[in-house]
């Protein structure tokens, strides 16, 4: 193919075939049943179902006086992260997912069976799981941080291993989870200032006097100020489980893919919402349900 006619994604495969192959091999290597375990546990931290809700509690918590700059950094993060990779990187790089790309090359592909063979609706680079755990991490672990909480540094550390699960599960080339982790620790330092903006404009107006926290004052007395953080404890918890369950039935053979077959067969997930109908009787990814409908991103 001319390499003029190449998106930015076909351009970054070749670039980086090289070194996504190497770090491939490396979590190629270690496969073995209780990491993948571990992988699919980790993975689901950077999940649209754990990271929507987790927006809504970001947007909670910004009703209450002393919880206002994490839900604001939390909220800022995510919206500029899902942005950026979303609505601006992946329609513009339009790289396919390895699963679909390496389909011949046969020790990438016994890795990806045996890590499961989960697979994604949409295009690969940046890596989306990553940006969305890395965007929520780095703004948490700087607001908690900013208190002198030691349990900031295990947010950063939760990020790397979601970063690593995505390598691992194969279902995203090393490059594109690297482009999620600057992603995502761009977004949540842009927020963390952002956050410090919208405070400050709270504490020279009336909208300081927004405090859902005297709702519960009577509470908080008789609990010492320990109420609030187990409810949040246990909502995130329950967030998360949320996530994670479904992770134990995804993959593998019975899994329904899209029904495209062209220059590879297409491993994506296939959709059956609403805003995907099928099309003559059979369902597509995101992909190539808006290429058959001349739909452009």
């Amino acid at each position: 193919m001319n390499p003029i006619l190449l998106t930015l994604g076909e351009s970054i495969d070749k670039a980086f075939y090289g070194l996504d192959m190497w770090i491939f091999h490396f979590f190629g290597s270690m496969q073995n049943t209780f990491l993948t375990y571990v992988a699919k546990f980790f993975t689901s931290f950077g999940d649209e179902a754990f990271v929507i809700p987790m927006a809504v509690v970001a947007v909670v918590l910004c009703f209450f006086k002393k919880t206002r700059k994490y839900g604001f950094t939390l909220l800022f993060a995510i919206a500029i992260g899902t942005i950026v990779t979303n609505v601006v990187v992946k329609p513009m790089a339009l790289r396919i997912r390895p699963y679909n790309t390496l389909q011949g090359v046969e020790d990438y592909w016994n890795w990806y069976i045996g890590a499961g063979s989960l697979s994604e609706s949409d295009y690969s680079f940046p890596s989306g799981h990553t940006t969305a755990a890395t965007e929520m991490a780095v703004a948490l672990f700087l607001c908690f941080k900013s208190d002198k909480k030691k349990i900031a540094w295990l947010f950063p550390v939760v990020a790397l291993c979601t970063a690593g699960s995505r390598i691992y599960l194969m279902v995203h080339y090393p490059t594109d989870v690297i482009a999620g982790l600057i992603v995502g620790t761009l977004a949540a330092v842009i927020a963390y200032f952002l956050m410090k903006l919208a405070v400050l404009i709270f504490e020279k107006t009336k909208l300081d006097n927004i405090d859902a926290g005297k709702l519960f004052k009577k509470i908080t007395e008789k609990t010492n100020g320990k109420a609030a953080p187990v409810v949040i404890c246990v909502a995130v918890l329950g967030i998360f489980l949320y996530s994670f369950i479904p992770s134990f039935s995804e993959g593998g053979e019975d899994a329904v893919r899209c029904a495209y077959v062209g220059e590879y067969d297409c491993y994506n997930e296939a959709r059956f919402d609403e805003k995907y109908p099928a099309i003559d009787g059979e369902h597509y990814c995101k992909i190539h349900w808006k290429q058959l409908n001349g739909i452009s991103e």
